[in-house]
């Protein structure tokens, strides 16, 4: 009888690699922002929490940082609206740790001596932010205000004594410590840094900060039936562009455009182009550091300037041949560049006759 061999095992080819992204090739992998901000120096760290608090608006009159020296231990601040002067303490601590009970009792301490002695007032609450958080001993204790009180009267001697200021020794006397049982210790609290994050997303300085690009823009504005009091600047400067072009004098662009259907389209069109410049201008100051569309502005006025000098045989052929311009214009170096739509070039160049940068008619 004969033996049967044994099955022979088919050789399994590994699958492919999956190809690398030419952004991955020449950036590397990206950073999470949790692990990014590990990387902030502690300025950085300040001016990332400034960010993020800036954007509370609905919440603040004003924010501003106060980081440095003579700060009397105040980073961030928020003046709360409508609270007759009371405001927010974010106390930025920028570790390689999570925070320990040992990191805040000078920053406590500072804050009783100098409430104590009138330079500012209590804050209504106070932060403690870091990008590591706090450790489970801090937080557990910031829990607790009475035992947070103790601990820090305990501590005195070791960590605000000599620690509040290099010019007084600060004493834990009977007037301090009666002060100090006189405070709300319920103020006190750490954010989560993922929550920070979150919220800093939504903010115009986190693509700049963590990139991942820019979300998507929103359908620009339809221009209303009759132009707007804001219009009325490059209105008036096409309406010069259309005389200059017919040779006759038009006070009024309906009445002059009669029975010119090529310039009453080219009217319209400016006046959609520049609703779609003016969606960028706001999507802009909702994503980005303020100057951007100002700076895109600028590049575009410098690539146009040529065609804005040049012999033209009226103001409407100037007009037609600066907008034809900005639309191939090389603008990659952007941070805008990948939500630029055609119609915002044109739209661009008339934003500019409205603020009196360009005129069509020499």
């Amino acid at each position: 009888m004969k033996t049967i061999p044994p099955p022979v095992p088919i050789l399994q080819l590994q699958a492919p690699s999956p190809g690398m992204a030419a952004d991955v090739v020449a950036s590397g992998q990206p950073v999470h922002p949790e692990d990014r901000i590990k990387l902030f120096c502690d300025k950085e760290w300040e001016r990332f929490v400034q960010e993020w608090v800036d954007s509370l608006r609905d919440e603040y009159d004003l924010v501003e940082r106060c980081g440095g020296a003579g700060d009397m231990g105040r980073d961030v601040i928020g003046t709360v609206k409508g609270e007759n002067g009371a405001w927010d303490n974010y106390q930025c601590k920028h570790y390689a740790y999570s925070l320990k009970p040992s990191d805040i009792w000078v920053e406590l301490g500072k804050l009783a001596y100098y409430t104590k002695r009138g330079d500012y007032s209590y804050p209504r609450r106070y932060y403690f932010i870091a990008p590591r958080g706090a450790g489970t001993k801090l937080s557990n204790l910031l829990k607790k205000p009475e035992e947070l009180r103790g601990e820090l009267l305990k501590q005195w001697d070791a960590h605000c004594r000599e620690g509040i200021t290099k010019t007084e020794i600060v004493e834990c006397d009977t007037a301090m410590k009666a002060y100090i049982d006189s405070l709300d210790f319920t103020i006190f609290q750490a954010t989560p840094v993922l929550r920070i994050i979150e919220a800093h997303a939504k903010t115009r300085w986190y693509a700049v900060r963590f990139g991942g690009g820019l979300p998507q823009r929103p359908e620009p504005l339809t221009p209303p039936a009759v132009p707007a009091g804001n219009e009325a600047v490059f209105v008036g400067e096409l309406r010069r562009a259309y005389a200059d072009h017919l040779k006759h004098e038009m006070n009024d662009v309906d009445a002059g455009l009669a029975g010119r259907e090529d310039l009453r389209e080219h009217f319209n069109d400016a006046r959609v182009e520049f609703y779609s410049a003016e969606g960028l201008r706001t999507f802009s100051r909702d994503t980005l550091p303020p100057g951007e569309f100002e700076r895109l502005q600028d590049e575009m006025h410098s690539g146009i300037k040529d065609d804005l000098r040049g012999e033209h045989a009226d103001g409407y052929r100037r007009l037609v041949a600066v907008v034809r311009t900005a639309r191939i214009l090389p603008l990659a170096s952007h941070a805008l560049i990948s939500r630029i739509h055609n119609r915002d070039r044109g739209g661009i160049c008339h934003q500019l006759a409205n603020d009196g940068k360009v005129r069509w008619v020499k």
